[in-house]
């Protein structure tokens, strides 16, 4: 196709999003503006994938390469985003790719558009989103936490999809291997560094000898953290015992299971766990029992620390890679899945929590950031 027709295809296809947006909001909604299952029509994927030449503007060839669109020709870029749920480590991932957009030169109401959606934890609000962004035939899609990706992965396999605050994506099913994906699928991965975290615990927790293990077990990046923890207290001589929830109503509950039960808590990057937390250390610092945690948000939320990942940081890696598929065309199906290295992760405590848990942080706090309110 030549440039000159792709350039008036896209403006077509503009268009016709713009009168559709009329009838139910406006497709390039910003963060401000979310979008549940009551609010989104489900459509029928594979007849809007397959039929027509309209569906030319999203769909990328074997090579990875755009088959016209706005990433073609110099024109707008849409991007459609789905994110679980809103709590402050998945929103810095957001930000963080909106930046490293801007950073390249691509701004919103210049040559960027940006359809953000948030499923407000409802994994069933995930797919009705991930139907929508397939069906407006954004260029590119980005998926922020494991069921959200998983949802849109589950729609288009023509559609370049990046996804962040994924802890492992071949575990997901996302790709073929985090090495060489070999799906339409990469991203930025959450996976933490657990033993430091443990070895964590255990400096400012000399005396712990039983660990609970609190997490989503619906959750697939939760299960994969927690084994993973578990094999490390088990090297560790630490004595495990795991407390799973399946949702939100379960939470309260399960924490006052636990006292009494175990010395100090590890709590992964869970999403269900962090839009939680200040629940659960109401009822564990009240008790003294310390928590260590998967992120910095769940210490400003009361966990006593972490040594963990800067979100923003991780929505970065996932923004300079949709910077190289719009640029150069790159196939997403060959970008490996990028991590944050141990040490760039951080050192955060919360001097409050430390206090009413009559907790020692003596030994780190020429290392560490406080997040105490």
């Amino acid at each position: 196709m030549k440039k000159k027709a792709a350039a008036l295809m896209t403006a077509a296809l503009l268009a016709v999003n713009l009168l559709a947006a009329c009838g139910g909001g406006d497709s390039g909604e910003t963060k401000g503006v979310e979008t549940t299952a009551a609010e989104t029509e489900a459509v029928d994927v594979k007849s809007e994938e397959t039929g027509g030449g309209g569906t030319e503007a999203a769909e990328t060839t074997a090579a990875g390469e755009t088959k016209g669109g706005a990433a073609a020709d110099g024109g707008t870029v849409k991007i459609g985003v789905v994110q679980l749920a809103e709590h402050p480590a998945l929103d810095a991932a957001y930000e963080g790719f909106v930046e490293a957009l801007k950073e390249a030169g691509y701004e919103e109401g210049k040559n960027l558009e940006l359809d953000f959606n948030n499923a407000q934890g409802d994994v069933s609000n995930c797919e009705t989103i991930a139907n929508k962004l397939v069906n407006d035939k954004n260029d590119l899609l980005l998926a922020i936490a494991t069921p959200a990706a998983q949802a849109v992965a589950g729609k288009t396999t023509e559609i370049p999809i990046l996804a962040t605050a994924v802890t492992d994506f071949a575990e997901a099913g996302l790709v073929d291997s985090n090495d060489a994906p070999g799906t339409n699928v990469s991203g930025s991965s959450d996976m933490n560094p657990v033993e430091e975290q443990i070895s964590l615990l255990q400096e400012l927790l000399p005396d712990a000898k039983k660990v609970g293990i609190m997490y989503c077990s619906s959750e697939d990046n939760s299960i994969l953290q927690a084994n993973v923890a578990k094999e490390v207290c088990k090297a560790r001589d630490l004595e495990v015992e795991e407390f799973t929830v399946s949702d939100s109503s379960m939470i309260q509950s399960v924490a006052e299971s636990m006292i009494g039960k175990v010395d100090a808590v590890y709590i992964p990057t869970d999403n269900l766990m962090a839009e939680a937390m200040a629940t659960v250390t109401m009822i564990t610092n009240e008790n003294g029992l310390p928590c260590i945690v998967g992120e910095e948000n769940m210490v400003k939320n009361g966990g006593l620390a972490t040594y963990g990942l800067d979100y923003f940081a991780l929505g970065k890696l996932a923004g300079n890679m949709a910077v190289d598929i719009i640029e150069n065309g790159t196939d997403v199906s060959t970008m490996p899945v990028q991590y944050i290295s141990a040490e760039d992760c951080s050192l955060a405590v919360n001097s409050a929590s430390a206090a009413d848990l009559n907790v020692s942080l003596d030994g780190v706090m020429d290392r560490a950031k406080d997040l105490a309110e």
